[in-house]
């Protein structure tokens, strides 16, 4: 049933699959869908972490910008979650990524981790997001205020 820790408890593993939550889309998110996705009578921490499109990056206004994927976004973004609910004592786990062109203010990424404490609910949402980040194939394309555009791994 995974590794035990200092914070097992009976009762506190989580269901069979707690990955409850999965999509790279091209239409708005929401997160109310993120936030019931991982809703859990046994986890009494949950934590959601919610990226938006700011107006700047690096000193430079942003006007905009859009993001693509590889076809392989979301098996990918399967084997990040499963690790996380691996590694941390997960009850329900979700995380969405927007694909397309946004405007400021939108919601970029919404992901959600619901563990039996806050401390490792806190631990495992970061993990989730900054995994997300850093190895799921999406990428960046901004275009500033001053006409120059840069891509950027996401």
């Amino acid at each position: 049933m995974g590794r035990m820790s200092s914070y097992d408890h009976p009762g506190e593993r989580a269901a069979h699959d707690p990955v409850r939550l999965l999509a790279v889309r091209d239409t708005p998110l929401s997160v109310d869908e993120v936030f019931a996705a991982v809703g859990d009578d046994a986890a009494g921490g949950t934590v959601l972490f919610v990226g938006t499109v700011r107006d700047h990056d690096g000193g430079a206004g942003v006007t905009g910008l859009g993001y693509s994927a590889h076809p392989s976004a979301e098996a990918e973004l399967r084997r990040v979650a499963e690790k996380v609910a691996a590694d941390f004592p997960v009850r329900a786990l979700a995380a969405v990524h927007r694909v397309g062109d946004l405007s400021i203010g939108d919601l970029a990424v919404v992901v959600a981790v619901s563990c039996p404490h806050r401390a490792e609910a806190f631990a495992a949402c970061r993990r989730l997001i900054d995994d997300l980040k850093r190895e799921v194939p999406i990428w960046k394309h901004q275009t500033f205020t001053d006409g120059t555009e840069e891509w950027v791994g996401a």
